[in-house]
């Protein structure tokens, strides 16, 4: 049985040729980085998203964020919760079917805006509550490029409420209070986390994250079919 990956590869000879040179500029320019052969594949994918080296340093991880993220990939189902709807239309829907991810969004549900209304706080927070209200927190993979305010009010519910997702893909951008969601989920010890350092992020960056965990996890599980 052959272990090169198929559900998590273009699907051209032509698309993949492509693909694989970008990632070998993106290795050859990049020269020597500090992190290790697990996370590497996460940082030059999300480069190969927008053409930034500069997330080569602004990537930080959780010691155990990668195979948290594939060990969650490979004993799914694992439900996938977003911010924002963009990261789930992003993301690639025969490779999350692979592996029996389900994504789940809240932000523009008509009792999330009721509820941001009447509290005066965000929806992207609401969206996070609801999120824990249905047990979807729990064991999840949780992606957040848009709304620093989401990531914030995940961390009270860790911190607050005991909930204990697989991995929390941390990359909300802007201007308020982005850096500082960020710096706040990375003083969590006991999830773990992919952050950019910083004001940068953005949704297509959560994207990229969590293709290349996808790809890991394609090919962890390709290895082991072919021992």
């Amino acid at each position: 049985m052959s272990s090169v990956n198929t559900v998590t590869e273009q699907l051209t000879r032509a698309g993949q040729a492509i693909e694989h040179d970008s990632f070998a500029i993106i290795d050859a320019e990049a020269g020597a980085h500090a992190y290790t052969a697990a996370q590497w594949p996460v940082v030059r994918r999300m480069i190969h998203a927008n053409a930034d080296f500069e997330f080569n340093g602004l990537t930080d991880f959780h010691p155990d964020a990668v195979e948290a993220g594939i060990q969650a990939l490979l004993h799914g189902p694992t439900a996938l919760v977003a911010d924002v709807e963009m990261i789930c239309s992003g993301l690639s829907q025969p490779r999350l079917a692979h592996f029996g991810v389900r994504t789940h969004q809240f932000i523009s549900d008509p009792d999330v805006i009721e509820a941001a209304r009447a509290e005066d706080t965000t929806r992207a927070v609401q969206a996070m509550r609801k999120a824990a209200r249905l047990g979807l927190l729990q064991g999840a993979i949780v992606g957040i490029g848009n709304a620093p305010t989401a990531l914030i009010e995940l961390v009270r519910l860790i911190r607050e409420q005991g909930q204990r997702p697989a991995l929390v893909v941390g990359m909300p951008v802007g201007f308020v209070s982005a850096a500082e969601s960020k710096a706040l989920m990375a003083e969590v010890s006991d999830v773990p986390w992919i952050v950019i350092r910083g004001r940068k992020g953005g949704s297509t960056l959560v994207v990229a994250a969590i293709h290349a965990l996808l790809a890991l996890a394609e090919a962890r599980q390709r290895a082991a079919q072919a021992a």
